[in-house]
Parts: structure tokens; sequence; C-alpha cells
């Protein structure tokens, strides 16, 4: 009997995709030079530029999955893989747009009604509809079928009572895709009794506090829904049902190339910082190298699997665990060549202080690695 393969074949030719890659760099090379946009780490948790994003959603690197008859553009998902690695390894500000872009875009297609899709997917496609995700809660960890936040049936809709923590992006989005209980929880079938719901961030009776990072930046928040109506046609997908579309959507979430490419931009200027002399040469940065160049062979194929509309979940939590622990070296590796003596140019020296107060979250969001393992070891059955 043979294995179970963990990460499916790249079914197609790596080279195809070439003058998109070269597009791509060249018009973030263009705004790089016109000073619109810097590079950055973790540019899509932090970097929130709308600016940019509709620049993007202009030249149709927004919602390219997106079917032309809602706005998209009806390109394939290796297409915007493609795109999307390549901003990232740039560290372009994309946060405005990715989660619309990456998760919802996707869910609202598989889920969503055609009053959700007609209203929401248009907007996402111009660059000009951002989402948060609402899914954690205080207490709850990377255990969701622990919510408490609760959707009480009223007329011609829902009131939802709860929090949800490190909620990033909340405080200029739009609306999230909310995780709530619209029946009590039974011990015995945690799964069961979930719900989602659309929800207008600006609501009346939606708090969101912002959660600051201990260098001072913000993209996360707690948001406190206190008997928020959410309307009948913004029940996401079907009730009781919300535990499946989750887990569904978190392939998206966990499997893409901002998994390994979020310090990408800091390997980069550390090679070129050694290339100039002004940081000493370590064997090490081939190594890295090395690493990244496999979590994108193994990121592309879960893209090939995803647009193939075939299971993806376990890829997804192997690239998602290998990446965000060399993600997390990197930033580890740059600050210690660099040392105390090092160049101190702001970019680069920002880069690095960056990426050790974001470090932290790279193995947490998203489920943290020690969940993914148990999901991996299920898909090998092991457990």
């Amino acid at each position: 009997m043979r294995d179970p393969r963990l990460v499916p074949p790249i079914a197609s030719d790596p080279h195809e995709m070439d003058d998109l890659r070269a597009e791509v760099r060249q018009f973030v090379d263009d705004q790089f030079a016109d000073g619109r946009i810097t590079p950055r780490i973790d540019s899509w948790l932090t970097g929130w530029n709308e600016d940019f994003s509709r620049a993007l959603a202009d030249r149709g690197w927004v919602g390219m999955t997106i079917p032309i008859e809602y706005g998209g553009r009806g390109r394939s998902h290796l297409e915007r893989f493609v795109v999307t690695e390549e901003l990232l390894a740039a560290g372009a500000p994309v946060a405005a747009h990715w989660i619309a872009d990456r998760q919802i875009a996707p869910s609202l297609l598989a889920y969503g009604t055609e009053f959700q899709k007609r209203k929401y997917l248009p907007e996402i496609a111009r660059g000009d509809c951002y989402f948060a995700i609402g899914m954690s809660e205080p207490d709850s960890g990377s255990d969701l079928a622990s919510v408490r936040t609760k959707a009480t049936r009223v007329d011609d809709g829902w009131v939802l009572s709860g929090t949800k923590v490190w909620t990033s992006g909340a405080h200029h989005a739009h609306a999230f895709i909310c995780l709530a209980r619209t029946i009590p929880l039974d011990p015995a079938h945690r799964h069961d009794g979930l719900s989602q719901f659309i929800v207008d961030l600006r609501s009346p009776r939606v708090d969101i506090r912002p959660i600051i990072s201990m260098h001072g930046g913000h993209h996360f928040n707690e948001v406190i829904l206190d008997d928020v109506f959410v309307a009948d046609d913004m029940v996401f997908g079907t009730l009781g049902n919300g535990w499946q579309q989750v887990t569904s959507e978190l392939s998206f979430e966990r499997s893409g190339p901002e998994r390994f490419l979020s310090t990408f931009p800091l390997l980069a200027d550390t090679a070129e910082q050694m290339r100039t002399g002004a940081v000493p040469r370590h064997p090490d940065l081939g190594r890295y190298l090395a690493r990244t160049m496999g979590l994108h062979q193994m990121s592309t194929a879960v893209a090939g699997a995803l647009g193939r509309h075939e299971p993806a979940d376990v890829a997804a939590a192997v690239v998602k665990v290998l990446g965000t622990t060399a993600e997390g070296d990197i930033a580890d590796f740059a600050d210690v060549v660099t040392g105390d003596t090092g160049p101190t140019h702001t970019q680069y020296r920002a880069m690095i202080d960056d990426a050790a107060a974001q470090r932290p979250g790279f193995t947490l969001r998203g489920g943290t690695n020690e969940v993914l393992r148990g999901v991996i070891a299920r898909g090998m059955g092991m457990r």
C-alpha cells in the first residue's frame, strides 16, 4: 500500500506564467520608484493601502478568480497565485483587499446567495470592498468549536452578541463573516449548531477596539457585538453548516504564498546587505532560499488543486506549518547576522524590528502549528 501523498503534484508548466510574473514585477518596481509604496514585512496583514489596492484592481489583479458575470476576471487560481506571490515577495502593501480577495470571494461563490454575490463580488473586484474575519474569540485559541458568540432569531433576522479578537483590519473593513452559535452547545456534538453571518462593521452596536502590538503597530482589533441586528438576507450559507463552511474556507487561508513570504523582503534585503559587505556573509542564506523555493513548489501545487476543485485541507496544513516556521526562522536569522553593528539605515532596520515584533504571530494565525499537525496526522491516517 502506498503512503498518502501530502502535497498534490504540479500539473502545469512552471514557466507558462513567466510573462505575467514579469509584468507584475515591472509594475511594482515602478510603484517603488515613484515613491507610492515601500517594501514591508507582513505586507498582507499590515500594509493597508487602499489606493494601491485600487491600482491593482484597475489592472485586473484583484478578484482574478471571480467569474466575469460577477465583475471579476475569470482567471485561474494559478494566475492569481503568481500575482500574489510577486506582490508578497516585493513586500507590497496588499492588506486592504487581501482577505476579501483571498477568502471571502471564493466563499461567496461557494455558499453565498445570488443577492450576496451581486452585492459584494463586483465591489471586491474593483478594490472597493474590504472584509475582515470573524472567527477567533477570547480564550478559544484555535478551537473554533468553542465559540460563544450567539445568534438569536428575531423578526426578519438575527441578533448577534459576543466578542471576536485578533480581527485584522476591522477598523478599516466594511464587513466580516462572523461564526456564531444558532443553537446551544451540545458537548457531545461540538461542531453542530454553528452558522455564519455577514455583519456590516459599521452597524449600530458594533464596538471595534484596537489591540496595539508591542512595537506600537495597530492592525489587530477586538470586535464586540452587542445585540447587533443582521437581516435574513445576510445569513451566509446554510444555518447549522457553519463548521463545514469554515473548514473549507481555511484551505484558502492556510495554503497561499502569504504563509511563507511574509519575511521574504527581509531575506532579499539581507542578501543585498551581504553582497555589499554591510552584513557578514553566512552560508545559511542559501539554506533559507532553498527552503523558500521548496515552499513555493508546495504552495503552487495546492493552488493548482484548488483550481481543480480537489480537496487540499491536509496539503494546506503542511504548507502552513512549514511555511510559517520558515518565516520566523528568517526573521531570527536576519536579526542575528546583522547584530548591533550592522547597517542602521531606516528601511532595513525597520524590517528587522517589524519581523521580530510580528514573529510570534506567524505560527498562530490561521490555526496553531500544534493544531495543524493534528490535521496532518488525521490526513495520513495516524489518528
